[in-house]
């Protein structure tokens, strides 16, 4: 974290100092919302409003060596207090503060599908010339984002934010704070469709990125989608587009699948080519990649930097991570929607044995849940996969789906410890399994059972 003052904190989220005599000029090391994580230097978010209340643990934050806390009252705590009216508003106030004082660019990275391997492949470029700071995991929402910005080495020369969201103006708070030099929109999809109304809703939304960009800033867009196609000549930025279909600024060609493997494919740009061995399977990852390319290029990189850290990218985890073992196991529980699942299937679909696709509920999709399910499991029969096995309410839909469309066999479960009853009756060594639902389905803990199936 850049060197901030207790002072100059308090200045920046117009709160009042107190308890603070001789400490108002020590610098902040690092700022945290979880107790758990404070140590010396930390000056700890008490947030309210939530499920438990974070001022009731600032004594224990006291006790790990907090410098100082960020509150809405004065708890009497032996350390110094910064009072608010909004501790959440503060910490937001306080992180676009921070990102205002950064001299390195910054790339903001959303879309419906995609954004976190984006976001990963776009951090693993950009290392190969600056020191780059990149969003850990999916910490993208309006506390997430802060952290992010918070977390930033002294030294960073480059960040890219994950940026997400799920109603309307939650983009624009978000762009307030990171004020992106660089934006890409990965795609539009139907993720959270229910709160946003449309497609059309979506877009709009996730536009709200632009809305603190100079014009001088750039767009990076995937071409591919039919919404963000219709952007052209309507943003005051500049666009590179990328893609695999027609012709495009960032492109590639000569695409191989390699299984689980990864994918071969030439890139294409400013009149060169150069070929590539993605360590990961998919055509959506493919164009995740041309993405990060595109930033590399605005960046100054030559197309051979792009390529080694696109070689060098690795999948958070739970991403279409690859297990491999006497069962192989395609782990991709992070979180779903239609549009990731059936891209995950079409992965599945190119190995070669028996395949098997366990799928779960998928949420925030509205009034279409039922059809968008219904497709997903008719999906999963087109792939090719020889066993569906679907778990949860919404999934009885995958289930019908699958079994209208002529998948092998099809089973459905309520809930997945009903599935782990018949796990060794249902795979068989040499299977490929893919287990892929939304969060909230925590089907992680399946996988982990499918591992225990593999040891018996």
């Amino acid at each position: 974290m850049m060197r901030i003052s207790l002072a100059e904190a308090a200045n920046a989220v117009h709160g009042k100092l107190i308890h603070a005599a001789g400490a108002e000029e020590k610098n902040i090391q690092r700022v945290e919302m979880d107790s758990r994580l404070v140590e010396a230097g930390t000056l700890f978010v008490a947030l309210s409003g939530g499920a438990r209340d974070g001022h009731d643990f600032i004594p224990m934050a006291a006790k790990a060596g907090a410098l100082a806390v960020l509150c809405e009252k004065d708890c009497m705590a032996d350390l110094p207090a910064i009072v608010v009216e909004d501790s959440k508003a503060a910490m937001q106030r306080l992180a676009a503060y921070c990102r205002n004082k950064w001299q390195f660019p910054v790339i903001g990275v959303t879309g419906s599908v995609g954004k976190t391997s984006t976001k990963d492949m776009i951090a693993s470029v950009l290392q190969q010339k600056y020191r780059t700071h990149a969003t850990m995991g999916n910490y993208n929402n309006n506390l997430g984002v802060p952290l992010t910005i918070f977390a930033a080495p002294e030294d960073t020369q480059a960040a890219v934010v994950e940026m997400g969201m799920n109603h309307f103006g939650e983009m624009h708070l978000l762009s307030s704070i990171v004020r992106p030099d660089i934006a890409v929109i990965s795609n539009i999809g139907i993720a959270h469709i229910e709160n946003l109304g449309s497609r059309e809703g979506i877009l709009k939304a996730k536009c709200e990125i632009f809305d603190f960009m100079t014009e001088q800033g750039e767009a990076i867009l995937l071409q591919d989608g039919d919404l963000l196609s219709t952007l052209k000549g309507k943003l005051k930025q500049h666009i590179t587009w990328y893609g695999i279909a027609g012709e495009t600024d960032v492109t590639a060609k000569d695409i191989c699948p390699n299984g689980l493997l990864g994918t071969y494919f030439k890139l294409c740009a400013d009149g060169k080519e150069i070929p590539v061995a993605l360590p990961v399977a998919g055509i959506h990852m493919v164009q995740n990649a041309l993405a990060a390319a595109a930033v590399g290029l605005k960046m100054g990189l030559t197309l051979e930097e792009i390529r080694t850290g696109l070689e060098r990218f690795s999948l958070t985890k739970n991403r279409m991570d690859v297990i491999h073992g006497p069962i192989t196991i395609i782990n991709d529980t992070y979180n779903a929607n239609p549009v990731s699942v059936m891209a995950a299937l079409d992965v599945l679909g190119t190995v070669s044995g028996r395949k098997v696709a366990i799928l779960g509920d998928m949420g925030e999709l509205g009034e279409q849940a039922e059809a968008l399910h219904y497709e997903t499991g008719a999906h999963a029969a087109q792939a090719k996969a020889d066993v569906v096995i679907a778990i949860g309410e919404l999934a009885h839909a995958i289930y019908e789906g699958a079994k209208t469309a002529g998948a092998g066999e099809v089973y459905h479960y309520p809930s997945q410890e009903l599935l782990w009853e018949d796990l060794n009756k249902l795979l068989q060594k040499g299977d490929t399994v893919l287990v892929k639902a939304s969060h909230a389905m925590a089907l992680e803990k399946t996988v982990e059972k499918i591992q225990g199936v593999e040891e018996k």
